[in-house]
């Protein structure tokens, strides 16, 4: 696949942070005695990739409109935390940083994601993914949906031909909707139902890329 650029999905790209989220979110969760509400990384699995607000949409369903909203920005601001505190590469995928220093030679890289502002900086840190990234953008930079939200970072840093790697049906609705082809992580949360390219392992992308 011949492309500038590269632009990666987070959770289920990247790494699989499922399990952390859900200990974040509970910690904040049980803080507000709100027990019933705790969620597991299972629970998670179909929820990574909406944005905030479809999550709260679906987890607290029982609480009014702004409530459930200001809920989540708690339970994520406490995701946050957690993860800064006990994240680590552990949870990336196998091979992630050296597959994205081999592609680093050949192509542009960068994340867009449905995350809250914070997140792909945690992600970014956490890896080591520094002098690799070179931009990013998500959900909480621009407050609309994963498709709009590439076509800005393309047309923010002159990105001439893209593709985006993800890994759910979100993932590649984004892509149709920018414009771009799709590349899906087939190791990662969803089945999509279409792809232009598949990576059954993070080091595919290499194959994909046509790099080894």
């Amino acid at each position: 696949m011949n492309v500038e650029s590269i632009i990666f999905d987070i959770d289920g790209t990247l790494w699989d942070s499922r399990a952390l989220v859900a200990e974040g979110y509970n910690m904040q969760l049980g803080e507000e005695g709100l027990d019933k509400y705790f969620v597991t990384a299972e629970e998670l699995k179909s929820l990574f990739g909406k944005t905030m607000t479809e999550i709260a949409d679906i987890l607290f369903v029982d609480f009014g409109v702004p409530e459930r909203y200001e809920l989540m920005e708690r339970c994520m601001a406490r995701e946050d935390e957690h993860l800064s505190e006990v994240a680590s590469a552990a949870i990336a995928y196998d091979g992630v940083v050296e597959t994205l220093e081999k592609l680093a030679e050949k192509h542009r890289l960068f994340i867009v994601s449905n995350s809250q502002k914070g997140y792909p900086e945690l992600v970014i840190e956490k890896l080591g993914l520094e002098n690799l990234i070179e931009a990013h953008m998500c959900y909480g930079d621009t407050g609309t949906d994963k498709g709009k939200t590439i076509r800005i970072l393309m047309e923010k840093c002159g990105i001439k031909s893209a593709v985006y790697v993800g890994d759910t049906q979100g993932d590649y609705e984004a892509s149709v909707n920018a414009g771009i082809p799709f590349v899906w992580a087939t190791f990662g949360f969803g089945e999509p139902t279409g792809y232009d390219e598949k990576a059954d392992t993070f080091t595919d992308l290499l194959d994909v890329f046509t790099l080894r």
